[in-house]
């Protein structure tokens, strides 16, 4: 064999074993930075999806569709009005746990709508929720379960107290961006 085919040969087995290793560390890049931004709620896709790579393309097709939303941070006005709106929910938690989870429940969906998120399914609302607010996407799920129970009078009170902390922490990222914008008059 000729010294010259020689070369190629290894310079063609260095450049594939080159081009495989640049994907295997593509790929664990990837993985690393799904898994940094969506924490336990990677975890979480895989194991309902039941494999990585459509865990993996599930979670980027999530964060493609909120990028493509026009989600907007609430007006001082609205901040006010919504944050007086919880407070009331929140007092009405003595008295009528039950109702106040649904109104809890409705309360964020209002917050939503009005930022611009879709809301007509809970599942696409918990995926949009869990591209921005990935470490309260779990509660929030636990949180809605809670109040499908409670739509049916099975939730006791330790319950609703949970989904009520579950929401509020939701609420309060919703309520509270980057920058409240002042509507001028």
């Amino acid at each position: 064999m000729d010294t010259t085919y020689l070369i190629v040969i290894v310079v063609a087995v260095l450049v594939v074993i080159g081009i495989v290793l640049g994907l295997v560390f593509s790929r664990r890049k990837r993985t690393e930075r799904l898994q940094d931004h969506f924490g336990p709620e990677y975890e979480h896709t895989v194991q309902t999806l039941g494999d990585e790579k459509k865990a993996q393309t599930e979670l980027d097709e999530r964060m493609k569709h909120v990028d493509a939303l026009s989600i907007r941070p609430l007006t001082a006005a609205e901040h006010d009005l919504y944050l007086g709106e919880w407070t009331a929910v929140q007092s009405k938690f003595v008295d009528e746990p039950g109702q106040a989870i649904v109104e809890a429940d409705h309360l964020i969906m209002e917050v939503m709508q009005l930022r611009a998120y879709p809301v007509s399914d809970f599942e696409q609302r918990a995926a949009d929720i869990s591209v921005q607010y990935p470490a309260l996407v779990s509660n929030y799920r636990a949180a809605r379960v809670i109040a499908l129970k409670n739509g049916e009078h099975q939730a006791d009170t330790e319950e609703l107290r949970q989904a009520m902390i579950y929401y509020r922490s939701l609420f309060e990222e919703l309520l509270e961006t980057d920058a409240v914008v002042v509507k001028e008059k």
